[in-house]
């Protein structure tokens, strides 16, 4: 059976529940904090590669951080990842990898249908 690892922030109640729907899927893995280790601009984008998503689709726009920076809305997707970097909070979550794939588990439903794959 493959492990999980799961990129959560554990004050967040969508982060808690996709951690819960893995255990009560008897998984194990292993919990990442990325508010506390946070990523380096090369291991988030192996992870968005390994989602298959861009950084503005990971980005969470109704954050202080974001709207307090006033070029937001040109910048392109390395900037954007800049600023995901700076400000980790804007990076939304829960993001769970198995193997090589993975999937932002927000809604869960992506992670009941990620987990159905294969």
């Amino acid at each position: 059976m493959e492990h999980y690892t799961i990129y959560h922030n554990p004050r967040c109640r969508k982060s808690r529940e996709a951690l819960q729907f893995l255990k009560d899927a008897g998984l194990e893995g292993e919990e990442v904090r990325y508010l506390e280790t946070p990523f380096t601009k090369e291991q988030l984008q192996k992870i968005l590669n390994q989602i298959e998503l861009l950084p503005s689709a990971v980005l969470r726009k109704n954050e202080s951080e974001w709207k307090s920076i006033p070029n937001r809305t040109s910048l392109d997707e390395d900037q954007i990842l800049d600023c995901l970097i700076k400000f980790p909070k804007l990076i939304e979550r829960p993001i769970v990898l198995i193997g090589n794939k993975g999937v932002l588990a927000r809604p869960l439903e992506n992670l009941a249908l990620f987990l159905k794959r294969d």
